[in-house]
């Protein structure tokens, strides 16, 4: 049984609420005792209004699965919306913001260059760098693994996608690190991320006059089966803004997450160690257990009900798929890291028509990286206690001070 304790205590609006990493105890209490909870506003809350929270995984995929009456656009009377407590203007316009025709022309156009194809072809590329990025390390030494070396191989990935040059890549990174742990009301600050945009006009310029190989190139050129259109530039931009991130920020997220889960968990580390076929199942743990990007919002559409709650039209409906991949309901012992957990349908790259763009590149990039680090026979610990970015979105490990070794001694 869950120890009861005032729903005062947590204020989900603030990032300082997230200073110590996902309040997992607050959600558990909520999923036992108030699934649908209305969350008052407070000094910190965008827009000064409340919200819905829903904290259980049989209501979220309701609500994931239901986009007519739970809108990724706008509601009601609203003139902004999206899928963060702050209300955007870009909703309607963005892949993640709009739902009906106007995201399935996007999201067509873009899946042109996320191909199967197109993403195995990265698998050599990535596995050169990661081995590289292992053999640099040496016995004895202290490094911060969430700052040094789990943002190498998304970087990387991300970086080529988008045919971004190695010259740019770090003040990129840098922008978006900013962005994420500035105080603001966006998910990663405005003034950050205009500058993210800024350097995509140029990018998408030298894309649309001299096309490379990579990904971004293959989307910019992109044609609408239904009309024949293309990706306007306002659109190709906001795509950089969302997919940089993205890309770059929740994967490094997992891989920080999953080697910590591993270094706490040795047991299951010397698992993989020992079968390395659970790899499969592991990297699907990892998705669960780090869930980088923890809740989402919709906006509803129409008066509706929910788990016996009802929710009126243009209110906002937050759901947090950490707490859904943590609910008793669903998984077995899902506090437990178990790299064989199987079935694990988890919500880490969401579900439905807004599932997650970049899962099969995410799974590769895990896969490469930890398939790496297992085969470099090196042993990580840790030398003092993680500390987390204060973000309520992308709640993630901003420094992980670890020792390296070579044995398991």
């Amino acid at each position: 049984m869950v120890e009861q304790q005032p729903l005062t205590q947590m204020d989900l609006s603030d990032d300082l609420s997230f200073s110590n990493g996902f309040p997992h105890a607050f959600f558990s209490w909520l999923r036992l005792n108030e699934p649908i909870y209305w969350h008052e506003p407070t000094s910190a809350t965008p827009d000064g209004e409340g919200f819905w929270v829903v904290s259980r995984y049989e209501h979220i995929n309701q609500i994931i699965r239901n986009p007519a009456v739970f809108s990724s656009d706008k509601g009601g009377c609203r003139t902004g919306g999206g899928t963060a407590i702050k209300d955007e203007k870009t909703a309607g316009k963005l892949l993640n913001q709009s739902d009906g025709h106007r995201h399935r022309r996007l999201r067509a156009l873009v899946q042109k260059g996320f191909t199967v194809t197109a993403i195995n072809k990265l698998e050599g590329d990535l596995r050169l760098k990661a081995k590289h990025l292992f053999a640099r390390l040496k016995c004895g030494e202290n490094v911060d693994f969430a700052k040094i070396i789990a943002p190498e191989l998304p970087s990387h990935a991300i970086c080529t996608v988008l045919g971004v040059p190695k010259s740019d890549r770090l003040e990129l990174c840098s922008w978006i690190d900013q962005g994420i742990e500035a105080e603001s009301a966006s998910v990663i600050a405005v003034e950050h991320l205009r500058k993210v945009r800024d350097y995509a006009k140029n990018l998408i310029a030298k894309k649309k006059a001299k096309p490379e190989e990579d990904i971004f190139s293959k989307i910019v050129h992109a044609k609408f089966e239904e009309d024949g259109s293309s990706l306007s530039d306002y659109e190709l931009g906001s795509f950089f803004a969302l997919l940089f991130p993205a890309g770059a920020e929740t994967t490094t997220r997992s891989i920080s997450g999953g080697m910590l889960a591993l270094i706490e968990n040795p047991d299951q580390m010397e698992r993989l160690r020992k079968t390395p076929e659970l790899m499969k199942t592991a990297i699907e743990e990892i998705v669960r257990w780090t869930t980088p990007s923890v809740y989402k919002r919709r906006t509803a559409t129409i008066d509706t009900e929910l788990g016996g709650k009802k929710i009126l039209t243009g209110q906002k409906v937050t759901f947090w798929e950490m707490s859904a991949n943590r609910d008793e309901a669903v998984f077995s012992d899902p506090f437990y890291f178990d790299v064989s957990r199987d079935p694990n349908k988890h919500l880490g790259f969401g579900a439905g028509v807004h599932f997650c763009l970049g899962a099969s590149l995410a799974r590769l990039e895990l896969k490469v990286f930890f398939e790496e680090f297992l085969k470099s026979n090196l042993y990580l610990d840790m030398d003092t206690p993680v500390t987390w970015t204060p973000n309520n979105r992308l709640v993630g490990i901003k420094n992980m001070f670890t020792r390296v070794r070579e044995n398991a001694d």
